[in-house]
């Protein structure tokens, strides 16, 4: 019986230090960004999405992957505090891609919860005015 009950107890304490464990959680000011119109004479684009750290762990972004090579995110590298912000920059080159709308997603992946965001571009690149 005394060894049922430490048992029961230590199972217990394992389960309530689990519970315990703090993640970091990242919460995006908005997951889309939509460049509207613009001409192929000028086809590069930026925007940055921000983050909080809304959980009670430091965030760590492990990795944030273009769709396709036009696109490229760079990111915060050190960890975030909780309540912290950090930032991805997306930046697009519509150069030698053929006009029209385009959709491009940067998937994100972090220590916490979610592990994985995916983040959306997209926009319509007219074509270029030919010269006279």
């Amino acid at each position: 019986m005394k060894k049922l009950f430490l048992f029961t107890l230590m199972l217990f304490s394992c389960m309530t230090i689990v519970n315990a464990q703090e993640n970091a959680e990242i919460k995006f000011d908005k997951v889309s960004h939509n460049f509207g119109t613009f001409s192929e004479n000028d086809p590069v684009r930026e925007c940055t999405f921000t983050f909080t750290n809304v959980g009670k762990a430091p965030l760590v972004i492990n990795q944030a992957v273009a769709s396709c090579g036009c696109t490229i995110p760079s990111y915060t590298k050190q960890p975030v505090a909780p309540g912290q912000k950090g930032e991805i920059k997306v930046t697009y080159n519509g150069k030698g891609k053929f006009p029209g709308h385009f959709k491009k997603t940067i998937t994100v992946r972090t220590n916490g919860v979610p592990e994985m965001t995916r983040l959306v571009i997209e926009g319509d690149m007219t074509e270029a005015e030919a010269k006279q």
